[in-house]
C-alpha cells in the first residue's frame, strides 16, 4: 500500500494529518521553549499554547480554543526583547496553530533559524534535528511545499 502524500497546495489538510504534524511541531517547540523562558521565565503563554495543542491531540480542546492560545503565544513573542526568545515563542505559536491549519508547520523551521543569531552551529543542529524527525511523508510539505 502506497502512503498518500499531502497536497502541498492544501494549507489546511485533514484533521488526522494535522494531528500527526502537531505531534512533530510540539516536539520542535519544546526544544525551543527554554530560549523564551531564559528571558521571560514567568510568562506561561507559550507553554499554555503547547498544552492546548496536546489537548487538541487528545480530543479535549476545540480548534478555536487552541487558536486563542496560539494568538496569546504570538502576543508573548511581541513582548520579548531578545531575538532568540521572540523566535522561540513564534515557534510555539506556530506549533499550536497547526491544529487549525497545517501550513503553519512550514513556519517552525523558519522561526527556528531566527532563534540562533550568531550561532550558526547551534542553528544548524536544531534544524537538522527537526528535519530528521519530521514525519517522512510531510518532509516535502513542510520544507518545499510553498
Amino acid at each position: 500500500m502506497t502512503e498518500v502524500l499531502p497536497d502541498d497546495a492544501d494549507l489546511t489538510l485533514s484533521v488526522s494529518d494535522r494531528r500527526e504534524l502537531v505531534e512533530w511541531t510540539i516536539a520542535c517547540a519544546e526544544r525551543m521553549l527554554p530560549l523564551f523562558l531564559a528571558e521571560r521565565p514567568d510568562d506561561t503563554r507559550p507553554q499554555k499554547a503547547l498544552d492546548a495543542a496536546r489537548a487538541f491531540l487528545r480530543g479535549e480542546l476545540s480548534i478555536e480554543a487552541v487558536r486563542e492560545k496560539a494568538f496569546a503565544c504570538h502576543a508573548a513573542a511581541r513582548e520579548a526583547d531578545d531575538p532568540s526568545a521572540l523566535a522561540a515563542a513564534r515557534v510555539c505559536g506556530q506549533a499550536a496553530a497547526v491544529a487549525h491549519m497545517a501550513g503553519h508547520a512550514r513556519q517552525v523551521p523558519r522561526y527556528t533559524a531566527k532563534a540562533f543569531p550568531g550561532d550558526r552551529s547551534r542553528r544548524d543542529e536544531e534544524l537538522a534535528w527537526q528535519r530528521m524527525n519530521v514525519p517522512e511523508r510531510f518532509d516535502h510539505y513542510v520544507y518545499d511545499g510553498d
